[in-house]
């Protein structure tokens, strides 16, 4: 290990320079006894870069490395936590923190629960490691009487860590996880080439078309803390993790699923972007091990410990808001409209165009010619702002009528948009994703009979908002992207009463009673498949009104 990049105090190395150890074993047993660490130096190779440290005289700050997804927790917030967990009588024997970074969880955890007799530390970063190990060193030749439990660190991927020789050391004790683990999804790191993976494997049991568009992609986060509860959740002890909002509500959905042995489950919200310059959502999230299995959570300020909401399992659904959502819950029921979601062809650059001269202009800002009969207006989320749209911004080419028809026939009757989409394709051939492996040249995704119905409801799925928008032909139907839900119709008066029933004050609560909103996309078709709507009578040809279920 090259030691030139690990922050050392002067203190350390004087202490160093001091006691000159004479050999690999003396070191090791001096500064177990000093420090409560096992096996400081690793190897004879280590130890022999002592002459090295000596000549260090200025500490080199480490950088976060974002290939294994790092956002180090910050020491007053580590220390914010373990006084938080304190409060609530945690007195752990037992300390493990699966992904240990630089040690502030744990030296902190040292200091203020005087109960701690072991440390189990995993990291795979082995200049962490490094880091760690002098930070202890630092604080127990400051504090020589500290409390000091017996400290294992482990170079390691917590992925392939065997925690068996962690559980079998337990052995009935007061058990505190406690950590930050990495807040990227596997598909992140993958493309970052890290190591720092799981083994390849659909752990969510997505599958069809879910798992090939996206649904099978996880956090990382949620995997090692998904982890943790199999292994630990049936001793007995605690689990603190700062981690993604939408992770904790995963682990609170699927708890009902799952039924880890895990109750007070507490949602503790934090100013990321204060705490770690992060725009993400996210949280301490506290349960208790050993437990009758609990489906809610109560969610709570951080800084200031107040009450907000109470979210999880009532009546069998799910709910971002369970007060809200018992008030409105007679209005829950199965949507008899399906709801679909746009047009989906990932070439933006050259499908995404303008009307420009009587003809049009796409993203590289080449001009040219089609003909109109695959132009098509199209909606994107940022177009759904109002109570009517009519107008498109942008025009896209509809190759297909359904998915999977083949493109060759349609296009051979239409010289320029032939010319055009020839000129391009390698855009099409460079699409990464697997829904276009095997399909038809200039293939699309998303399209139906139902996305050339002349007027639609629609929504954004990017956006927090919940009002809907009608959405009207223009010469022909206007089509939506995939970042837009909608149902489709035949009749402009349906299309209306429909609009108007879901933007009626008392459905929007119904909505926002079981819609999270710090998720990534807080509308789902799931979520509006939730809506039940009914015709409930005709008045004269006309629609008398709508209700819900």
């Amino acid at each position: 290990m090259n030691f030139d990049d690990i922050d050392i105090s002067h203190k350390t190395i004087s202490f160093f320079e001091k006691e000159k150890f004479s050999c690999f074993e003396t070191a090791n047993s001096i500064l177990k006894d000093l420090t409560g660490i096992v096996d400081f130096f690793c190897n004879k190779d280590d130890f022999s870069q002592l002459e090295r440290i000596y000549k260090i005289n200025q500490k080199i700050v480490l950088k976060n490395d974002v290939e294994y997804g790092d956002f180090q927790t910050n020491t007053h917030l580590v220390k914010s936590v373990c006084n938080l967990l304190q409060k609530k009588n945690v007195n752990p024997k037992i300390l493990i923190e699966p992904t240990c970074g630089k040690g502030n969880f744990i030296l902190e955890a040292i200091k203020i629960f005087s109960s701690i007799q072991q440390v189990f530390g995993i990291e795979i970063q082995e200049k962490y490691l490094w880091f760690i190990k002098f930070k202890l060193l630092d604080y127990f030749l400051e504090n020589p009487d500290a409390n000091k439990p017996q400290i294992n660190l482990y170079h390691r991927s917590v992925f392939d860590f065997d925690f068996r020789q962690v559980y079998n050391q337990i052995q009935g004790q007061e058990l505190l996880i406690i950590g930050n683990p990495p807040w990227v999804t596997n598909s992140t790191l993958s493309a970052l080439n890290s190591k720092n993976l799981p083994k390849k494997s659909n752990f969510k049991n997505t599958k069809g078309i879910d798992a090939i568009t996206g649904k099978g992609n996880f956090d990382i986060g949620e995997f090692i803390s998904l982890k943790m509860l199999d292994l630990f959740s049936q001793e007995n002890g605690h689990f603190a993790f700062l981690i993604k909002n939408s992770v904790i509500k995963n682990i609170v959905f699927e708890q009902k699923t799952n039924k880890y042995p895990i109750a007070d489950i507490e949602k503790l919200t934090i100013n990321s972007k204060k705490e770690f310059g992060a725009a993400v959502d996210s949280s301490l999230f506290v349960c208790k091990f050993n437990s009758n299995p609990e489906v809610t959570a109560k969610e709570f300020d951080f800084y200031t410990s107040k009450l907000r909401v109470s979210f999880g399992w009532v009546n069998n659904k799910f709910a971002s808001d369970i007060e809200k959502y018992k008030k409105y819950q007679h209005l829950e029921g199965i949507c008899p409209y399906e709801w679909r979601q746009g047009i989906k062809h990932d070439c933006v650059k050259i499908m995404e165009l303008e009307r420009i001269n009587g003809g049009f202009r796409n993203a590289l800002g080449e001009e040219f010619e089609l003909e109109e009969d695959l132009v098509y207006g199209i909606l994107k989320s940022s177009d759904l702002k109002g109570d009517i749209v009519d107008i498109p911004r942008k025009y896209t080419i509809i190759t297909q009528k359904r998915i999977g028809e083949e493109t060759s026939q349609i296009l051979e009757q239409l010289p320029k948009t032939k010319s055009y989409l020839h000129r391009h394709k390698e855009y099409f051939f460079n699409r990464k994703s697997n829904i276009y492996k095997g399909k038809p040249m200039f293939s699309i995704f998303g399209v139906g009979d139902y996305s050339f119905k002349p007027f639609k409801v629609a929504i954004s799925g990017l956006y927090k908002q919940t009002k809907f928008t009608l959405v009207k032909p223009n010469g022909t139907a206007l089509l939506l992207d995939d970042t837009c839900y909608f149902i489709g119709f035949d009749s402009l008066e349906e299309a209306q009463n429909i609009q108007n029933l879901l933007n009626q004050s008392e459905t929007q609560e119904f909505i926002e009673s079981y819609m999270f909103t710090d998720s990534k996309r807080a509308i789902t078709k799931e979520l509006l498949m939730r809506i039940g709507l009914v015709n409930h009578s005709v008045n004269h040809g006309k629609w008398k009104y709508l209700t819900l279920f």
